[in-house]
């Protein structure tokens, strides 16, 4: 199997659903499974996050749908729950342990790191002692025998070390040199038009289906009418 062929074809959007999804297990377990609304601020925060986004929630419906298509996400509604609530099941389909599932989910949420940086912004979902351990796990993830999960991307100018990106959706593009931040990948893009066409098709419908309801109902009154005044002959 060639290395570099995504495992899973996740687009920008389910990846970030399903990073903050696994964060949120870990750093708020109370508050798990998520509310739309709790995750919806979850994938627009703007810690921890690059790029950050600025999604609403029929584009976060969008990416909800297509989740469950995959089986990679399902929703709870307990017997108190009077909302739907969500939670990922990435984990367990791939049988991450806690080390690989915190790498995992930095690189769902920040993009391709560096084993250093991992070490950093992992340290909340699960605590890395030293650098050699970051390194360990990455070389796990990359020679599992289901498919590797990682990557090591080319060095980039400045840097001592290569980055290391998921192979759970297309390979990212590389940053333009000078650019302070990281914009929004052209694939989210079109996953958001499309999803902004969608609700604007969805909404046209809804008044379609109600103009019918009223037109119904009028329909109905005029026959009232008609069978009262047609009974006045008989």
């Amino acid at each position: 199997m060639d290395e570099t062929q995504p495992l899973m074809q996740l687009n920008p959007l389910e990846a970030r659903i399903l990073g903050a999804l696994i964060e949120k297990a870990v750093t708020t377990p109370d508050y798990y499974p998520l509310t739309v609304n709790a995750l919806l601020a979850a994938c627009n925060q703007k810690n921890n996050r690059n790029p950050v986004m600025s999604l609403d929630e029929p584009t976060l419906s969008t990416g909800l749908y297509s989740l469950q298509e995959k089986r990679l996400l399902e929703f709870y509604s307990g017997a108190t729950a009077r909302v739907l609530k969500y939670r990922e099941r990435l984990t367990d389909e791939l049988g991450l342990a806690p080390d690989e599932r915190a790498v995992i989910c930095e690189l769902l949420l920040r993009g391709p790191q560096t084993p250093g940086e991992l070490r950093n912004r992992a340290a909340r979902l699960h605590p890395f002692e030293a650098i050699e351990e970051v390194q360990a796990t990455l070389a796990r993830l990359a020679a599992r025998e289901s498919g590797a999960l990682v990557t090591e991307l080319p060095r980039l100018p400045g840097q001592k070390e290569n980055r290391f990106t998921h192979l759970l959706g297309d390979l990212p593009a590389e940053p333009e040199a000078g650019s302070a931040e990281c914009p929004p990948p052209a694939a989210l893009a079109a996953v958001i038009e499309d999803a902004s066409r969608t609700a604007a098709l969805e909404e046209r419908l809804a008044q379609l289906e109600e103009q019918m309801a009223a037109l119904r109902e009028q329909l109905s009154v005029l026959q009232e009418h008609f069978d009262a005044f047609r009974a006045q002959f008989e």
